[in-house]
């Protein structure tokens, strides 16, 4: 799990809102690059720099007693698409074919082997409906931030992905993100609809509260309750309780994997808090010894520094540490 896993994540809605380029999360190949030497992350050297100190996404295992899974069973859907999505983050420093290379090693080291081939072959889909993501991109129809324009390029994104999985597929993969995005989309045609008055618009909203699984009803209410049991292990780590003792605690109010979830995350930021000091440290003695050259030369001399210990999703961040 990356840095970034802090974040909620709300969707492809999130990113059908911003409109533009980079609608579906998948830069121009054009830009990628190949960097030599790497390995599949979770085998020793991160699969890319930015994935330094994570671990692929997507539980593939299988439970402790359960018969070896066969060509026949379902594949885990959400799990390899979770895994897919992990590995295609790294677009823009790794090549497809490495990142594809990189997937169907881990497929192979994590999945029964009658299964396999059928990973693969789903890999194989994903990926060439994540291109014509970029294709339906760049219609000018979809264009557009308003509500409606919205939903027309959530309408096109899911009649896409029928022309490459099945049924059973698509609700594997998308069934909760669809799910999702279409209860945030009736949600903000309430909210924008100039037709109806505060207490129209309340009562609509109050219905599609009712209406709502309880698995969506859940994913809505997480941000709130992952708020609240962070708020108490702040507590607990002022009063000098140990990380086991947050373990447990969140492990009641969640459940084990959603407490081991956060607790990687915890590492995850010492982590990264860990190389901005470092980072730091070494600015300041740059700058220090820089400090008769041009500007030029001590901004060319920072951003070397950078570009050697960040990737560049990182190294956007670095402006907020160097105020």
């Amino acid at each position: 799990m990356k840095l970034a896993a802090k974040r909620v994540v709300w969707g492809l809605l999130g990113l059908a809102l911003v409109g533009g380029a980079g609608w579906w999360g998948w830069p121009d190949a054009a830009s990628t690059k190949v960097s030599p030497g790497t390995a599949p992350a979770g085998e020793g050297a991160a699969f890319v720099h930015s994935m330094q100190d994570t671990v692929p996404d997507g539980d593939l295992r299988t439970a402790p007693g359960a018969r070896p899974a066969l060509a026949s069973d379902p594949l885990p859907y959400a799990e390899l698409k979770r895994l897919f999505d992990y590995y295609l983050s790294a677009v823009g420093e790794q090549s497809i074919d490495a990142i594809t290379l990189a997937i169907a090693h881990d497929l192979e080291r994590r999945l029964s082997p009658p299964q396999v081939p059928a990973a693969k072959r789903l890999l194989a889909l994903y990926l060439q409906f994540k291109l014509g993501l970029v294709e339906l991109e760049k219609k000018p129809e979809l264009a557009g931030g308003d509500v409606k324009a919205i939903r027309r390029r959530l309408l096109a994104m899911q009649d896409l992905r029928s022309q490459f999985f099945s049924a059973e597929e698509t609700q594997g993969m998308f069934g909760f993100e669809d799910d999702y995005d279409l209860d945030a989309v009736a949600r903000l045609e309430v909210s924008q609809n100039p037709d109806l008055s505060p207490a129209q618009k309340k009562e609509q909203l109050a219905a599609l509260d009712a209406s709502q699984s309880a698995v969506l009803r859940a994913a809505r209410e997480a941000p709130r309750v992952v708020l609240k049991i962070e708020q108490m292990a702040q507590t607990l780590r002022a009063q000098g309780a140990s990380e086991d003792d947050i373990y447990r605690m969140r492990s009641k109010e969640l459940n084990p994997e959603a407490a081991t979830r956060l607790a990687e995350v915890d590492r995850e930021e010492i982590v990264w808090k860990s190389r901005i000091a470092n980072y730091l440290s070494e600015r300041s003695k740059l700058l220090k010894a820089q400090d008769d050259a041009p500007p030029t030369q001590r901004e060319l001399a920072i951003t070397q520094l950078q570009q050697s210990q960040f990737s560049p999703d990182e190294r956007r961040r670095l402006a907020a540490y160097e105020l």
